[in-house]
């Protein structure tokens, strides 16, 4: 099993900058795919970013490409998303996930709780 705990959410104002962390606990963090997901009120979940197990490879949604990175410390079992240029379209609860394939199929079987981003205008 593998536990997953979000933390850096909050509200800031349009053109700011938000760091969110991931926190992992349990066996084998190191050899998940570990991403980040989103899911606005009356929305589905969307895919935002993933890194590989090795921190190699990444990839992004297109509507963060450029303006979100995310990477991963597997010393400290953490995983992380530096925001930018946040928008209010960016608004949403985030999710920390973890798999083996979840940079192939872009979803995953571990998750945490969630954090709240909220960006005003």
């Amino acid at each position: 099993q593998l536990q997953l705990v979000e933390s850096g959410g909050g509200l800031v104002q349009a053109g700011a900058s938000l760091r969110l962390s991931c926190a992992a606990s349990g066996r084998s963090f190191s050899k998940y795919g570990m991403g980040w997901f989103r899911q606005a009120p009356g929305k589905e979940r969307e895919f935002v970013a993933a890194i590989s197990w090795s921190g190699d490879s990444s990839l992004y949604a297109d509507s963060v490409k450029g303006r979100f990175t995310i990477s991963r410390d597997s010393a400290k079992n953490t995983v992380d998303l530096q925001m930018n240029n946040l928008t209010p379209e960016d608004t949403a609860v985030y999710y920390c996930a973890a798999d083996f394939t979840l940079l192939l199929r872009r979803w995953a079987d571990y998750w945490g709780q969630g954090t709240q981003v909220t960006v005003s205008s």
